[in-house]
């Protein structure tokens, strides 16, 4: 194995500069990181990642923080398939690697003796493995652990939660403008009598599709009678449930936007269940635009989230910090409204 004092005299430049360039890649010209990078590859030569994270105390890993309990469903949900591959692409493209964290609940944290109601375990979890910061992705579950990693002081940056500390932010998409922008298409096909299906009341995003899709109501002077709003948990079956409540009603909605395309597919099976015809009976707009919103009879009509673009923001927005610049803004990336055959 070449050493380091060795790819700085063949690329004629200090060795402080070709360790630079493996540990701080941004603080290095274009020019000479291409260089060293090279004859990097030439000699096949590979950081000692250990020696560098116990020299450093930062190893080139990026944490991901997200609850994986196979009994839950979010793991298998597509919106966070593709989120995850635009985060570990564009950590890649820049040397740098994911690492699962265990969370509440897990053996690993029982191994120390902690708990969700011990936060500071999970703080001491990044310190044991030198890592330069955080993503984190909401579960649900983890608001204890996700405020004491916000205030750690490591970069941190959350996905659809917004989070405070002193190096932290958040990526989201534009939930209250494509809520808006579903509600404002379903008004100018001719529907006075539109429902929502949301995500559960506590979950960020949920919040801000129900506050878009009011705002648009209101825009449009629609009234949203109480029972036009019905909680979901963004999977199909909840989805279903809703939609069989709002079709049983003394006068049902002649259109409803539901605040994913999981619960969107439960309402189309729930209206073909109940003899209606989609859209002539019933209009469906749904939000994520996953792979089966277009597979689905009819295809749906939903606000599509960039969801690799999402992820590329994430790692992005933890770089940033991890090589000492400005804590990023919290990011909205847009929705675009794509048009389908289950609505207008």
């Amino acid at each position: 194995m070449p050493t380091i004092r060795e790819i700085a005299q063949l690329c004629g430049v200090s060795v402080a500069t070709v360790s630079r360039v493996f540990n701080q890649p941004l603080t290095v010209s274009r020019e000479k990181r291409e260089v060293v990078e090279r004859v990097a590859r030439e000699l096949d030569y590979r950081p000692n990642e250990s020696a560098r994270a116990l020299a450093t105390k930062r190893s080139g890993l990026i944490g991901l923080v997200w609850d994986t309990d196979h009994r839950r469903p979010g793991w298998r949900h597509p919106y966070l398939q593709e989120l995850l591959i635009g985060l570990k692409s564009a950590l890649s493209a820049h040397g740098y690697h994911l690492l699962m964290l265990a969370t509440s609940g897990s053996a690993a944290l029982r191994a120390v003796g902690a708990s969700l109601a011990d936060p500071v375990a999970y703080v001491n979890m990044t310190r044991r493995h030198h890592l330069g910061g955080l993503v984190l992705i909401d579960s649900g579950s983890d608001a204890s652990a996700f405020t004491a990693f916000a205030q750690s002081g490591l970069p941190c940056v959350a996905v659809d939660v917004d989070v405070d500390g002193p190096r932290a932010t958040y990526v989201t998409s534009d939930n209250v403008g494509g809520a808006a922008l579903a509600v404002r298409h379903l008004a100018a096909a001719g529907h006075r009598r539109i429902a929502t299906i949301t995500g559960p009341r506590t979950n960020r995003p949920s919040v801000d599709r129900v506050t878009g899709f009011r705002a648009a109501m209101a825009e449009a002077g629609l009234d949203v009678p109480p029972e036009y709003v019905v909680e979901g948990d963004f999977y199909r079956p909840s989805g279903q449930a809703a939609m069989r409540s709002l079709i049983a009603l003394p006068e049902p909605p002649t259109a409803v936007f539901c605040a994913s395309d999981e619960m969107a597919v439960g309402a189309l099976l729930a209206a073909r269940h109940a003899g209606l015809r989609v859209p002539d009976d019933l209009a469906v707009v749904g939000f994520d635009d996953i792979e089966l919103a277009a597979l689905v009879d009819p295809p749906l009509t939903t606000l599509a989230q960039d969801k690799s673009g999402i992820g590329v923001a994430a790692a992005r927005a933890v770089l940033t910090m991890v090589h000492g610049g400005e804590t990023p803004e919290p990011a909205f990336l847009p929705t675009k409204l794509v048009v389908r055959a289950s609505s207008r």
